[in-house]
């Protein structure tokens, strides 16, 4: 199961890496720029949680593969840029089974620390948004999670999933495999009945 959850995490980071160097090519930034933005997009998350939790040296300074999982993304980028921009459907599912990874293995790793199990799933929300609040300050452009989207909320509430179904499974690939669930649930349902969270006024 961790073999798998580390797979997913690759292909996630990697594809949170095209996000980020998609923005920035948007905003014409040069190579640098946009390699910058995904590197950003795709660990920025992750290294404020170990920095929050006091998990040192953060994750991916002690695991090579994902910088190369983030200079595949940018490489794909430069070179299939006009083959990725039609797949928003598929990067879609691939960007929400990545945000739903990030979360658990946020969590996890918080517990692990022991962690409250309230702070944990906080956590593992920051594991999964704060690259793109990062991406899109640095591009000017308002984060997703500050806009009337249901993505950070999907993340909580997959986070309180995993809290509560580990009560009654022993089985951590059930406890996984439902929490992915519900966050791809609630993000297609919103998407598809254009459910939002209200404004403050």
């Amino acid at each position: 199961m961790n073999q798998t959850l580390y797979t997913i995490d690759l292909i996630g980071t990697f594809v949170f890496a095209i996000s980020g160097a998609l923005a920035g090519s948007g905003k014409k930034l040069d190579i640098f720029g946009a390699t910058f933005l995904a590197f950003v997009t795709a660990v920025g998350g992750g290294t404020v949680r170990d920095l929050l939790i006091g998990s040192l040296p953060v994750g991916w300074i002690q695991d090579i593969n994902y910088l190369i999982a983030i200079l595949a993304g940018v490489v794909c980028t430069y070179f299939f840029k006009r083959y990725i921009l039609p797949l928003k459907k598929t990067f879609f599912i691939f960007d929400t089974i990545g945000i739903a990874v990030f979360t658990i293995l946020g969590m996890n790793k918080a517990l692990g620390l022991g962690v409250h199990p309230v702070m944990a799933i906080m956590m593992g929300m920051v594991s999964a948004v704060v690259g793109g609040v990062i991406r899109d300050t640095l591009t000017n452009e308002i984060p997703l999670i500050f806009r009337q989207e249901i993505y950070a909320t999907a993340c909580i509430a997959g986070g309180i999933s995993f809290w509560l179904v580990g009560f009654v499974s022993p089985f951590p690939v059930v406890n996984v495999g439902i929490t992915i669930l519900v966050i791809i649930a609630i993000r297609v349902l919103a998407i598809r009945n254009r459910w939002s969270l209200p404004g403050i006024g």
